[in-house]
């Protein structure tokens, strides 16, 4: 009778060990799951932050174009004006004040100039702005593997957490792309 009680208080410590054992691999596990999920948010955060950066540039600038366009076509109007009224004078026999066509000559070359800094302003608006887009994959990819990490800990199940690492590795390589767009 003793040795089935040892042999049945052995088996018993057998099974406590083994489901300590589990409950400490399951807790390794959630561990894991939390750690990662915390380091996807981080990575989220940075890219969002970065990608608003771009974002708000791309506005700032294109509106530092279009008041440079608006610009532009001022002195269009001041040089047609100036043009239309030394062809008026010279239509009715007159002649024209000597500065109009220094006038006209100086707001063509301030045209050109205008124009110039206007297109640069596009152009880094634009990079701007194809920048953000890509900062902003990123932080969608980021947004669902960290919902996809939360899933697998509430259903227990490792293949969701690993789906969710595999989006966040496209979503690192849409941060890098976003770094490295010119």
């Amino acid at each position: 009778m003793e040795e089935l009680e040892d042999d049945a208080t052995e088996k018993l410590k057998e099974i406590n060990e083994a489901a300590e054992e589990m409950f400490e691999q399951k807790e390794r596990w959630t561990l894991h799951v939390s750690l990662s999920t915390a380091i996807i948010a981080v990575l989220a955060a940075i890219a969002g932050l970065i990608g608003n950066h771009h974002a708000n540039e791309a506005m700032l600038e294109r509106v530092a174009a279009a008041d440079k366009w608006a610009y532009y076509q001022s002195k269009s109007i001041k040089a047609e004006i100036a043009n239309s009224t030394t062809q008026m004078l010279t239509a009715m026999g007159k002649a024209p004040a000597g500065d109009l066509k220094e006038k006209t000559a100086r707001y063509e070359a301030e045209k050109k100039e205008i124009k110039d800094d206007a297109d640069k302003e596009t152009e880094s608006s634009e990079l701007h702005m194809r920048k953000h887009v890509e900062f902003a994959y990123s932080v969608t990819l980021f947004q669902i593997a960290i919902a996809i990490s939360a899933i697998s800990i509430l259903t227990r199940k490792k293949p969701l957490w690993f789906g969710s690492l595999l989006l966040t590795a496209a979503g690192i390589v849409f941060l890098v792309i976003g770094f490295l767009t010119t």
